[in-house]
């Protein structure tokens, strides 16, 4: 029996990282089979996303989808080497998060407000660190510069934890990023957070104030869940879905989820669909309404 891949379109350490080793290590438990984690870092998650359309639809293909690879990239590139919506079946919803801004320590920036009037005094010069061209950090950062009207520098890395090492590094100044990823980086004080990306504060973080209680009409959130290669029998669907959503219900998993700043989820695969077409219509109506081109 050999072991079951399940694809992360991201660097280790992430929070698409995060969550696939956990529910890897649920599902290796429970089907008393192995499911090994494979990160393919990439054009903001396109490469991970192409070998998990073109694997075998047997179920020892997953993919740990995320909100850039369902919903934004859909949006942005009308020439992916899959077809966003045709080549996978979705499994589960497994967590959403809004997500955090934070800075290099050294920033002098303590709040969203004092960030914006540094970028105004400083055009150009401020650079905010992304997973990849049109990853959710991207889009955050581009939604920033729009709405704030600042010009921060886009630089984009192979991944959420490379991206977030030279914001601590201080190669870059901020990355809007998942709490996942620098919850453990933010009680350390190895980065500042000033605040998330939410419609309301995250329950997770009541004390850091929405980026749009400074700039009026910002949200961005991401999800990440789990898809397989369409063709995949219905039986696998069913029996891969039931153990990932009793695998989110359970107790301890719950709370690692929720102490990392994200909302489990474990949805039922229609569920999920159609969480990921309202998501993919939503953005791309973000994307349409600020003009947002991601050409670099």
């Amino acid at each position: 029996m050999r072991p079951i891949r399940l694809i992360v379109a991201d660097a280790a350490g992430g929070a698409p990282d995060q969550l696939a080793r956990l529910v890897a290590q649920k599902l290796t438990d429970s089907l008393g089979q192995q499911v090994i984690v494979d990160n393919r870092p990439g054009a903001a998650g396109v490469l991970g996303a192409d070998i998990a359309a073109k694997s075998s639809p047997d179920g020892y293909s997953l993919l740990l989808t995320t909100t850039s690879i369902y919903a934004i990239l859909p949006n942005l590139r009308k020439n992916l080497p899959y077809d966003p919506v045709r080549d996978f079946v979705p499994i589960s919803r497994l967590a959403t998060a809004s997500n955090v801004l934070v800075v290099n320590v050294s920033l002098p920036a303590k709040s969203v407000a004092e960030l914006v009037r540094l970028a105004k005094s400083r055009p150009g010069a401020i650079n905010y660190a992304s997973a990849g061209v049109g990853s959710p950090a991207h889009l955050a950062g581009e939604m920033l510069n729009l709405l704030g009207g600042i010009k921060l520098t886009h630089v984009p890395y192979k991944g959420a934890a490379p991206a977030l090492l030279d914001v601590i590094a201080g190669n870059a100044q901020l990355i809007i990023t998942s709490p996942i990823s620098a919850g453990a980086h933010m009680h350390a004080g190895r980065v500042r957070a000033l605040a998330t990306t939410g419609p309301e504060r995250n329950p997770s973080l009541p004390d850091l104030p929405t980026i749009a209680e400074a700039v009026p009409g910002y949200e961005i959130s991401q999800s990440w869940g789990i898809v397989v290669p369409a063709g995949t029998p219905p039986h696998i669907v069913k029996r891969l879905s039931d153990e990932i959503v009793k695998a989110m219900n359970l107790p301890d998993v719950r709370d690692r989820v929720l102490k990392s700043g994200a909302v489990p989820a474990g949805d039922l695969p229609a569920a999920f669909q159609a969480f990921i077409a309202r998501e993919r219509q939503r953005l791309g109506e973000v994307i349409a309404r600020t003009g947002i081109v991601l050409a670099d």
